[in-house]
């Protein structure tokens, strides 16, 4: 079988797809956590690969970026690929002292003002949840392996270049702590087709402090990141 976007085999993909944005990324963790790994798909350049991490089958896959993006990616895995568990890995920018570069966000919710919502079906929800069991999940996998890691809500915006922006008035009015661009539409999707979906951050840009990380580091620093969220696909697995 095969979508629009999406030329690999039903049988090709896991039931739990680790998805960063970047294809580069995917590509990393494929060869350096993942054994007996292929590749799936490359349409579009997003790329994605099925392997074992510890015995456990997975799924790395690249979204893309931005909400429709993701938008079109998890709702094609989770629809025509039976896929039951999406856990975002990206990075995002902190609006708050309280989060500082290389530091870990588990995004409890999503708030944004894009239309995606409504688009999709006419609701004009602007704040949609993860799924609670994940999140417990992955918090408790965190303290297993020692990796420190912050939660609370995350601004999904529509645009990366934008001259109408209040940092501080989101955080305020919607307890946003940091601003990425797809988990919005990733979280509105699993909540829709009755599916599981989470999303693991590293902070890789301060707006209090004006730090990052280089695309370099971007790509290839966030270890932490992708072995937390491989060590909760194995959690979940036996938990199973």
């Amino acid at each position: 079988m095969a979508t629009p976007h999406i030329e690999s085999e039903k049988s090709d993909i896991a039931k739990v797809v680790i998805m960063p944005g970047d294809p580069r990324r995917v590509e990393y963790i494929a060869k350096n956590y993942l054994n007996d790994y292929k590749l799936i798909n490359e349409v579009r350049g997003e790329l994605g690969f099925t392997g074992y991490y510890r015995g456990v089958r997975v799924t790395v896959f690249s979204s893309g970026m931005g909400i429709p993006s993701m938008g079109i990616y998890s709702q094609e895995l989770f629809s025509e690929y039976d896929v039951d568990t999406i856990i975002r890995i990206g990075s995002a920018g902190s609006y708050s002292e309280e989060l500082n570069v290389n530091d870990l966000y588990l995004a409890l919710s999503s708030y944004s003002e894009n239309n995606y919502a409504f688009e999709y079906d006419g609701n004009k929800l602007n704040l949609v949840e993860s799924s609670k069991d994940i999140n417990d999940l992955i918090e408790k996998t965190s303290k297993e392996i020692n990796v420190s890691l912050k939660k609370g809500v995350v601004h999904s915006t529509g645009a990366f270049y934008t001259e109408n922006f209040d940092m501080e008035k989101i955080n305020r009015e919607h307890g946003c702590k940091c601003v990425e661009m797809e988990t919005f539409s990733l979280f509105y999707n699993a909540k829709k087709l009755g599916k599981k979906a989470s999303a693991i951050l590293t902070i890789s840009d301060s707006f209090v402090t004006g730090e990052k990380l280089s695309s370099e580091e971007r790509e290839k620093n966030f270890n932490d990141m992708m072995k937390l969220a491989l060590e909760s696909v194995v959690n979940l697995e036996h938990q199973e």
